[in-house]
Formats: structure tokens, C-alpha cells, sequence
């Protein structure tokens, strides 16, 4: 079962989808689900898992919130900090509102570059955190994939679109605050054993190589997904992820 509403905070209106299995009112554990740069809250990989571990779980639920300027939050420029806030308004309202007594965290890619810049900053509130692919070098990424032009124009002082189920408006500071939130700065060996990463070899957005690094450094366990592509596009490879991920947090 699922139910949307909005978190109305500090002037800002996060659009949320909680699922759960029967009784909202038996909740006692929340994962905060968060996904890819220029996705949304309703995609079929947190759906899937979601699904996957309230059936297999009792008391769990899974909350998945639009990032500011994704899916249909209602901002128009990408501010890096703002993220950060959408994340612990989400987790605020878990604990406050939900009650819940232990919170999780289910993340992808620009999502995991969030999730460990907020752990840098505010320290884990998380039990257990799951990710897949996430964006170790994300300011690099970024610039990966921004044309000459656009590039350009950032110089100048103007904004581009960039994104992918919707084009989201950035300029030149966002870039400068990706780049100075370089999370290899940081050190998360305090949380490694509470923390898996799983991700793909035919990875062409995130480099493997930097994941495989990242968790070395920080005696992480990591899982390498034969084959698998950014998206986990391959129904088989998403389901062997989604399953592990579940065993984790079970």
C-alpha cells in the first residue's frame, strides 16, 4: 500500500510516498529511500524494493521524497544545501511524526553522494544503509556530462538545464559545491560495518574503480554486479540487487 503526502517545513514542501504493507500504525522501521540526479520519487527500482521488503518484514514502510527541483517539487534552481535540508526533513518527520525506532537508509547514485555528505556532516542516524552505485565522485560526473557550450555558459555566470525525467535548472555555484564536498575527504570506517554497496561492472556513469576504492578505504563490504549497467536496466540484475539489499536490512 502506499500513501503520498507532504512534509511543510522551514517554507519548503516535500512531496513524499510512504509504502507500506497493512497498518500504517505498525510501522516501527523507515527506510528513507533516495534515487539518482533528475529522477523522481515514483521509480519502478524503489517501488520493487520497497514492495519486496514490507511484504517480507513486518513493521517496515519505505518513504521516498522529490529531491528540490525533481520530479514535482515545486523549486526551479538546484541548490546543493537544499538537499541536504529535504534529507533531514524526511528523517525528522520519521522520527517525529512516524515515531520510528530505527531508521534505514535505501540509496542510488546522486542519492548516496547525499546521504554520505549529510553522514559527514551530521553524523549516521541510520541503522543500515544500502547503496547502489552511488556518485563517489560526483562533481566529476557532473562535469562529465555537460557540453562544452553549456560549460560556457556556467562560466559566465549564467544557468543551464541539465537532468533526465526532468531538466533541472543549475549554475556555476552548484558545481563549486559539488566540488568542495568531495566525501573522500571523509571518513566512514566508524559506520562499515553497517553499510553495503552493491554496483554494476558495466557501470558507465559511476566509475567502478572509484567505488571500489572508496570501499577499500573505508573497509566497506562491496558487492560487484556482473554486468550490470548504471540503471540496473537488466530485470535480473535489479531483483539480485533488490534481494541483497533486503537480506541487509532483514
Amino acid at each position: 500500500m502506499e500513501k503520498r503526502f507532504d512534509i511543510n517545513e522551514l517554507g519548503y514542501s516535500v512531496r513524499c510516498i510512504l509504502y507500506y504493507n497493512k497498518d500504517i500504525h505498525e510501522i516501527k522501521d523507515v527506510v528513507i529511500a533516495t534515487y539518482g540526479f533528475g529522477g523522481t520519487k515514483e521509480n519502478k527500482a524503489t517501488a520493487k524494493f520497497a514492495e519486496r521488503l514490507v511484504t517480507k518484514y513486518k513493521g517496515f514502510g519505505v518513504i521516498c521524497f522529490d529531491w528540490p527541483c525533481h520530479g514535482a517539487d515545486a523549486r526551479k534552481k538546484l541548490i546543493l544545501e537544499e538537499c541536504i535540508t529535504y534529507l533531514q526533513l524526511a528523517i525528522d518527520y520519521a522520527k517525529n511524526e512516524m515515531k520510528a525506532e530505527n531508521l534505514y537508509s535505501y540509496t542510488t547514485s546522486f542519492g548516496g553522494f547525499i546521504t554520505l555528505k549529510y553522514i559527514a556532516e551530521h553524523k549516521n542516524p541510520f541503522r543500515k544503509i544500502a547503496m547502489r552505485c552511488p556518485a563517489i565522485k560526483m562533481y566529476d560526473i557532473m562535469v562529465q556530462s555537460i557540453s562544452e557550450e553549456d560549460m560556457a555558459k556556467l562560466e559566465k555566470g549564467k544557468e543551464i538545464m541539465a537532468g533526465h525525467d526532468r531538466m533541472l535548472k543549475i549554475n556555476r555555484q552548484f558545481l563549486e559545491d559539488l566540488k568542495a564536498s568531495d566525501i573522500r575527504n571523509n571518513d566512514y570506517i566508524d559506520y562499515a560495518d553497517d553499510i553495503l554497496i552493491l554496483q554494476g561492472t558495466k557501470d558507465e556513469m559511476v566509475s567502478i574503480e572509484d567505488t571500489k576504492e572508496f570501499a577499500e578505504n573505508n573497509v566497506i563490504e562491496m558487492i560487484p554486479v556482473e554486468n550490470a549497467d548504471h540503471p540496473f536496466s537488466n530485470p535480473s540484475k535489479m531483483d539480485f540487487a533488490i534481494q541483497k539489499c533486503v537480506e541487509f536490512f532483514g
